[in-house]
């Protein structure tokens, strides 16, 4: 069983495949947190603690023993105002002003099957859930903190519910995912900071002692930082060491944090931002926490990833079981930007005849009057100025190309020159009144409101019924400002944010169910929203709107620290490039975007026939390794993070792996040659040490433990940007 209850020491263990977390029911009915870790047997582990008595640690009610404090008891779901002063897990207000809590077990179920999470994406399936209740013995409030488990991706996921079981409203102001207390502050802090155009960057340093916080406060997962930390031992590497990681299934503001102690012990946290946060909860109601995705990796930061991998692909919405091989995709923005036409649009469409791509995406500018970024957001029909037979002749050119087409929508703004806007000013986000912001020349629509979500269901989906689309890309090109609604009362105002993200993922749970046979392609001016909430409903994610093959190494290794390789969405664009200017091989560019959900950025009309000639053979190439790159497990061998170019190795390499071990796929990627530097030798990883692999790059065979132990070496004469893959299969 992957979940076991001792009534004797009254201890839950839950096992996965290669880990174990273990808490229990401690003194005074409190839930105390012994081992996450290395997977253990049935095991009593009470003699492993020690409390210090303190001073300035209040004794728990009721008790007068000097080392019985919530502030030194490692704690399973801590609370607010009875002694633990580190950070809480949960906060409320009663209606006398008090924000007292003392959570005390109740009493827990063991299930075989996950209940849904109201409203909000989670994964499916599990081998087991725990649900545990607490309740304050004063005023009744409860909290069920739930677990499931999911054995062979060494993956534990964790959420709670509040239950107002009061007579009276009551208002929760911090409802965390997760929280786990570790027993020592010897950790590196990994997170992944960045900005537009510059996502998801590695950033790593010790833990201090005091609170270090990971969030966003933007209405959106966003560029700055992702839902996403991790707490490795100093030593821990790709290969080896110790990682605890944590990431949310949730897009809008959230918190990840780790708070080190006087004590030098380390509480890790993620979940709601709590900040400008509040919950109104009338007597019998609940609020439910996003879900929290949490694993322990003995094997250091490479086994975490595949943990996350492992469990996205096969239990998250619309990634999971996705075995086909995603669209090859080229989309018009670099091409035209807004000045197209019909007849532009067939141009193009023609001009990629035999080059090997199946989707033609039609971009920005193609709807209301939309020639610029200052209009017609919100207006959801044709520009006939443009198009003045609509979008079919253009899907219908598609067909003739054999080609699927695709389009670009942005159903979150709205403009303030737009029919929709005029009709419906109060459905902005924004206070009536008062000046507001502008992102991008837009606003934000206030998806909190039931007639906004109706209204993008009923105009989005008759879009999606008139014409033959195959592929929609849903972009998001602001974060939110000026946070008030005009269909909230005043006393629900902090509810905005989480209220827009349901209303989200409401409406984005109908188009999906209702249009299967769409392929939704995540955007929020590229990866501004680049989350698992998000993947629930749209299996890939516009990586990054910097297309650059030598930025992209950064972004896209960061990105693979918590999320598959087959989510991002990679494109091969022109040179120079058109966000950072740099000019890079045509090969490169392809190699890099055919190591995710691969496409096209750029103008097939200014094509060379010998760039035609290579787009070609990349799509063929990309075909037959796209089964690696959607299934296989990824293994990350030099990371750009930690070139030495005066060491020679100043570049970066990985590699997909198929489940049975027999195929591989390794790019190696040179960002900047150095004179008289030896031979970078590649240590390939996760092959089969006793098999021997042909490599048709080289058109030689090679042991499996020569390639993992002794390595690969590159070729010497490589240049700045220079690109090469190796493609390996078992042979016997």
């Amino acid at each position: 069983m992957p979940i076991t209850y001792q009534s004797e020491t009254r201890t839950f263990q839950l096992d996965t495949a290669h880990t174990s977390y273990i808490f229990r029911v401690y003194k005074g009915n409190y839930l105390f947190h012994e081992y996450w870790g290395r997977r253990l047997r049935p095991v009593d582990l009470t003699r492993l603690f020690r409390t210090c008595p303190t001073g300035f640690s209040p004794n728990w009610a009721g008790s007068t023993a000097p080392d019985e404090s919530l502030d030194l008891i490692p704690a399973e779901y801590p609370f607010y105002g009875t002694g633990d002063y580190r950070s809480p897990a949960v906060e409320a207000a009663f209606s006398d002003g008090s924000r007292l809590l003392d959570l005390k077990y109740v009493s827990h179920a063991i299930l075989p099957a996950k209940p849904p999470l109201p409203g909000l994406p989670s994964l499916d399936g599990g081998d087991a859930t725990l649900e545990v209740t607490l309740a304050d013995p004063t005023t009744g409030l409860t909290v069920v903190v739930s677990y499931t488990v999911y054995e062979d991706s060494d993956v534990i996921t964790r959420h709670a519910r509040v239950v107002n079981t009061t007579d009276d409203i009551v208002r929760v102001s911090r409802a965390l995912s997760a929280s786990v207390d570790l027993p020592s502050m010897d950790y590196d802090l990994i997170g992944l900071y960045g900005a537009h155009l510059r996502e998801r960057q590695v950033d790593r340093r010790p833990l201090r002692h005091g609170m270090q916080a990971l969030e966003s406060r933007r209405g959106a997962s966003s560029h700055q930082m992702n839902p996403f930390l991790a707490l490795a031992a100093p030593n821990a590497d790709e290969t080896a060491g110790e990682v605890y990681g944590a990431t949310l299934i949730y897009s809008g503001n959230f918190l990840a944090a780790a708070e080190a102690d006087g004590f030098c012990t380390t509480r890790m946290q993620i979940g709601l931002n709590p900040f400008d946060f509040s919950w109104k909860l009338e007597p019998g109601e609940s609020f439910v926490t996003p879900e929290a995705v949490l694993t322990y990796s003995a094997e250091g930061l490479g086994r975490m990833s595949r943990n996350f991998h492992r469990v996205f692909r096969e239990h998250l919405g619309r990634v999971k079981g996705t075995d086909r091989p995603n669209p090859i995709v080229i989309n018009n923005w670099e091409a035209t930007y807004f000045d197209f036409d019909e007849e532009k649009l067939k141009a193009l469409i023609q001009s990629c005849r035999g080059l090997g791509i199946d989707t033609f995406v039609l971009d920005d500018g193609w709807f209301g009057h939309r020639d610029n970024d200052t209009t017609s957001l919100g207006d959801w029909f044709v520009h006939r100025g443009k198009l003045p037979d609509g979008l079919k002749p253009v899907i219908d050119c598609c067909r003739e190309n054999g080609m699927k087409f695709g389009l670009w929508v942005e159903p979150e703004m709205v403009s303030e020159d737009s029919e929709l806007y005029r009709a419906h000013p109060d459905w902005a986000i924004r206070q009536e009144g008062r000046p507001f912001c502008l992102g991008r020349n837009q606003l934000v629509l206030d998806l909190s409101r039931p007639e906004v979500v109706a209204y993008l269901k009923e105009t989005i989906g008759r879009l999606l019924e008139e014409n033959d689309i195959s592929y929609i890309k849903w972009d998001m090109n602001r974060h939110i400002t000026d946070q008030y609604s005009a269909g909230l009362p005043a006393d629900r105002q902090p509810e905005l944010l989480h209220r827009y993200m349901l209303g989200l993922y409401d409406l984005l749970g109908d188009l999906t169910s209702r249009f299967p046979q769409v392929v939704f392609e995540g955007c929020s001016g590229g990866g501004g929203r680049f989350d698992a909430g998000m993947l629930y409903y749209m299996p890939q994610t516009w990586t990054s709107d910097n297309s650059d093959a030598i930025e992209r190494l950064k972004i896209q290794w960061g990105t693979s620290l918590v999320y598959p390789p087959r989510c991002m969405t990679a494109h091969v664009s022109a040179v120079p490039n058109h966000q950072i200017g740099r000019v890079t091989p045509f090969g490169t560019r392809g190699l890099v975007a055919m190591s995710a959900s691969f496409g096209y950025e750029l103008n097939p009309l200014s094509l060379s026939e010998e760039e035609r000639a290579a787009i070609a053979e990349q799509t063929a190439s990309y075909r037959s390794v796209s089964d690696l790159v959607a299934q296989g497990d990824f293994y990350r061998l030099a990371s750009p993070f930690e070139g030495r170019a005066e060491a020679g190795a100043d570049d970066a390499a990985w590699m997909f792996v198929s489940p049975d071990r027999g195929r591989a796929f390794m790019v190696y990627v040179l960002r900047l040659a150095t004179p008289g530097a030896p031979a970078r030798r590649i240590k390939l990883q996760g092959l089969d040490p006793q098999a021997v692999y042909h490599i048709d790059e080289l058109d030689a065979d090679f042991g499996g433990d020569e390639l993992m132990f002794a390595g690969l070496a590159t070729p010497y004469a490589m240049r700045d940007f220079e690109a090469l893959s190796f493609t390996l299969t078992r042979k016997g």
